[in-house]
């Protein structure tokens, strides 16, 4: 078949692939090498400080989260999705992450290339409706979850998130800790972490930047010897933490549409306890890879089996589920039902 060629648009909040987390970031680079790696002509529009195969395009030198004076930041992601819909002639297909809101909305009736948005986040009701301003536009899910949640939109495929499995390393002879890893926030159910590894007894190892809710919420529970505060990880720190966990703690409060630290972790061979939240059931195979919980006290009382489940087997089922190439290959395949359906029109 022929090569498409397609405009990548990442965010512009930090580089690509970002320094240590940015899981919308982290996908934009892998979804992008992998293109590349295939024949596919892509040009990368992020900033001038990222790392790829790709053309990059670019007209920040770096990002936001690195310059106070890039402001307003919504500004500057506008104009960055502008650059690659000014060139729409030169591309198949525009494919537009959306780290907050799919503001690529306003220039799919503007733009003859079509622009399918990936959204990284679970949608309100309130933020669905606006959307469905534009119902043509096409979506794709990054689980049935989130497909679920936008309902009414052209949802034209799911796609589950993948990663680049030779990264982690499987590790068979874990340390004696529990790794809880994730942002600071009510939603991510840090506070509960910390309590099911007192009740288990267990040493907690955190691994997040620090922020406001850190040091008001987290901080007094943190004593340097069974609750441990890591600070934010590089890559390579981060893998070092998965592979020497007993177990990956995610008593995750909000639903999410996906949970990325849940595959990594499992690529590592660390197993996952896990609350029945958001599209957790599609990520961890119950019984195998680890187990998901209805509440606090079963994950609790249940513990010892996740610790107890073959790390071989959690590593193989990553790797067959989660590879970086099985995303790639389905996003393909999306691209040219679209581009094919454009052509016919």
């Amino acid at each position: 078949m022929r090569p498409l060629r397609i405009a990548h648009i990442a965010p512009v909040a930090t580089t690509i692939p970002p320094p240590k987390s940015g899981s919308v970031e982290t996908m934009a680079s892998l979804l992008t090498e992998g293109l590349v790696a295939r024949g596919h002509d892509v040009t990368l529009f992020a900033t001038a400080d990222s790392k790829t195969t790709a053309t990059l395009s670019a007209i920040y030198p770096r990002g936001y989260w690195h310059d106070s004076d890039m402001w307003p930041w919504e500004l500057c992601e506008m104009l960055n999705l502008a650059a690659a819909v000014e060139r729409a002639a030169e591309f198949d297909l525009i494919h537009y992450e959306a780290a907050y809101y799919p503001m690529s909305l306003a220039f799919s009736r503007l733009s003859r290339t079509p622009i399918v948005q990936t959204l990284h986040h679970s949608p309100s009701p309130a933020e669905v409706a606006l959307w469905s301003r534009y119902p043509d536009a096409p979506f794709v899910a990054i689980s049935n979850e989130q497909a679920k949640l936008l309902q009414g939109l052209n949802v034209v495929g799911t796609v589950l998130h993948g990663i680049d499995m030779s990264g982690f390393t499987f590790r068979k002879e874990p340390e004696d800790y529990l790794l809880f890893l994730g942002r600071f926030t009510d939603g991510k159910g840090v506070l509960q972490a910390i309590e099911i590894a007192r009740r288990v007894d267990m040493r907690l190892i955190l691994a997040a930047a620090e922020g406001a809710y850190y040091r008001e919420h987290v901080a007094p529970h943190v004593d340097g010897r069974r609750i441990v505060y890591y600070g934010e990880a590089d890559f390579a720190a981060k893998v070092t933490l998965y592979g020497g966990a007993r177990a990956l703690l995610y008593p995750i409060q909000a639903g999410e549409p996906f949970g990325l630290v849940l595959a990594e972790a499992m690529a590592c061979g660390t197993p996952v306890a896990a609350l029945d939240r958001g599209a957790v059931r599609e990520i961890v195979d119950d019984g195998v890879t680890g187990f998901v919980f209805e509440d606090l006290e079963q994950m609790v009382n249940d513990l010892p089996r996740v610790l107890d489940l073959d790390r071989q087997c959690v590593r193989e089922r990553a790797v067959a589920r989660f590879g970086a190439a099985r995303m790639v290959d389905e996003y393909v395949a999306v691209y040219r039902r679209i581009v094919e359906a454009q052509r016919a029109r």
